[in-house]
């Protein structure tokens, strides 16, 4: 004879069939109770309990029948996004954006603001609290139910920036300390390249691809590695900074576009890097040596993670991949060169948005884990 499920087994059990009816809901159509049952493999009687209790907790809405039914018509339900919201936060060189999405991702309310990257960490500091609060006002209190921040450098599982060569005052920010005094809710930090890929494969050009190797195009060079369709962090949270080998050309890419905007008396200012492009694209023979420089050197490092990775794609993204159509023909000829087999090339349509919503992305991961525990954030 078989024995009961002791009490701690049935609550884990309810855990399960609840995660499994809400992985079900999470695509665009709501669903009856008998498809449910059917893709769920759980009982009518099963599926119709578990529905009722995530009802009452908040995480379904139910949905009205559909147009044209006969009968009684079949109640169908989806999952609730507007249930809570979710923070997501770039703090980069030359900008903090925040982001405030529903449980599904889509933005409700932004917040940009451009700082200088030469501020001091108390000064950054101040800036993010104020653009949080821009993007957060009108939130109700509570209502975040995870916060993701993006921030340049190595980050530690507590949220504190380790070490950061490109921010002055930087190193040794705990960032997620700060945040919490600002928000409700978990706060999780990573880097920003590896948020950046994280989005690509959430809703960006590398939703269906299991291995991507991410380039972070700007005025800071870094990656993002995707392995077997999931983010690769590595065992210290390290991995993609090939930047910090000289050999790799990452240091010096820049210098190419530095010294065109000089020799043509531009100031050398964020602003002015997409002239170089546009110059570029127009013809200019200058610019179009100090770009292919550029994606020269950009592409040392990119052959090494290809050879190493083999993946699928590469994508482009961060703030020169508006201006990818320059690039991308000079960097798959340098591929062609050292690699044994040049993966197909994508430019994200993200732009510079992409660390953000790559946070959005961390932020509804420690969401989905609560809720596939049975909990509420």
């Amino acid at each position: 004879m078989s024995e009961e499920p002791a009490g701690g087994d049935l609550s884990r059990l309810r855990q399960l069939n609840a995660a499994a009816v809400l992985r079900e809901l999470r695509g665009d159509q709501p669903l009856t109770l008998t498809e449910l049952s059917k893709r769920t493999r759980l009982s009518r009687a099963s599926t119709e309990d578990v529905a009722r209790d995530l009802l009452g907790r908040g995480w379904l809405t139910e949905v009205a029948p559909a147009l044209g039914s006969v009968g009684r018509p079949a109640r169908r339900y989806r999952f609730n996004s507007g249930a809570g919201r979710l923070l997501g936060v770039d703090i980069g060189g030359h900008k903090v954006l925040a982001l405030v999405t529903d449980l599904d991702g889509e933005v409700l309310s932004q917040a940009r603001i451009a700082v200088d990257p030469g501020l001091g960490r108390r000064e950054r500091l101040a800036v993010l609290d104020k653009c949080v609060s821009k993007a957060i006002a009108g939130v109700q209190p509570g209502q975040i139910w995870s916060t993701g921040v993006a921030t340049t450098g190595l980050v530690d599982g507590t949220g504190k920036v380790l070490l950061s060569d490109s921010l002055p005052e930087w190193t040794g920010v705990d960032l997620a300390g700060h945040v919490r005094r600002l928000v409700s809710g978990p706060v999780r930090v990573e880097n920003d390249c590896k948020l950046a890929a994280l989005a690509e494969t959430w809703r960006g050009v590398a939703r269906y691809a299991k291995d991507v190797v991410f380039l972070l195009a700007g005025l800071r060079t870094g990656a993002g590695l995707i392995i077997d369709g999931k983010l690769h962090r590595g065992f210290a949270n390290w991995s993609g900074e090939i930047g910090a080998l000289p050999a790799a050309g990452w240091l010096r890419a820049p210098e190419h576009l530095h010294n065109w905007l000089a020799r043509n008396g531009r100031p050398d200012v964020s602003d002015e890097f997409e002239s170089v492009f546009f110059a570029a694209r127009g013809g200019d023979r200058e610019a179009v040596r100090a770009v292919r420089g550029y994606v020269r050197d950009l592409a040392v490092g990119a052959s090494a993670l290809v050879l190493t990775l083999d993946p699928e794609l590469v994508v482009i993204g961060g703030g020169f991949s508006r201006s990818a159509d320059v690039m991308v023909e000079p960097l798959r000829r340098e591929l062609d060169r050292w690699c044994l087999r040049t993966p197909e090339i994508r430019i994200s349509a993200f732009a510079d948005e992409g660390v953000a919503l790559g946070a959005v992305r961390l932020a509804l991961e420690q969401v989905e884990s609560a809720v596939y525990n049975g909990l509420r954030p």
